[in-house]
């Protein structure tokens, strides 16, 4: 009988213990921060990815990659030269994949809606004539929060390390 009670005291405790980290980890702003920083990241890697792919047989539906991947500044040139480059693409029929190799969030403001990513990528261009040419880079966007979630509003090449003179 004693070894019962015993027994059902240490599973109460146990449970209670469980519970209580439960609760920590539940209410932990460094987790909802943590969660942020992922979310984040994957819709950059991701929209950086679909900034780098391109088709010719499927132009329609990367150019539509490209704008749903974007908003702001970024999404309205996009729209506005979506025409021009279209021909462009048709005319020269290269198809370009991009790999994301890494990334990573250089800054989150959770309360502004806006982050940073960079993300290194290798993209392979295939023209109709000629060996595949395969660059790797490495690129710097600027993400801003969404109704619809993290968009890209802004992506350039980052800088290279800077020699001394």
């Amino acid at each position: 009988m004693l070894a019962a009670l015993v027994l059902a005291l240490c599973a109460a405790g146990a449970a209670g213990w469980g519970s209580w980290q439960r609760y920590q980890a539940a209410n932990d702003d460094s987790a909802s921060f943590a969660q942020a920083r992922d979310d984040a990241l994957a819709a950059g890697e991701q929209a950086v990815q679909n900034m780098n792919t391109l088709d010719h047989k499927t132009l329609e539906q990367g150019l539509d990659s490209w704008e749903q991947s974007t908003t702001g500044d970024l999404h309205r040139q996009l729209v506005d030269g979506r025409d021009a480059f279209a021909r462009q693409i048709t005319e020269a029929k290269t198809v370009s994949t991009a790999k994301v190799l890494s990334g990573a969030v250089t800054e989150l403001d959770e309360r502004a809606g806006r982050a940073g990513v960079m993300v290194a990528l290798r993209v392979t261009v295939t023209a109709p004539e000629g060996e595949p040419v395969v660059k790797e880079s490495r690129l710097i966007g600027s993400l801003t929060r969404t109704s619809e979630g993290w968009k890209l509003s802004a992506l350039g090449q980052a800088p290279v390390g800077a020699t001394a003179g």
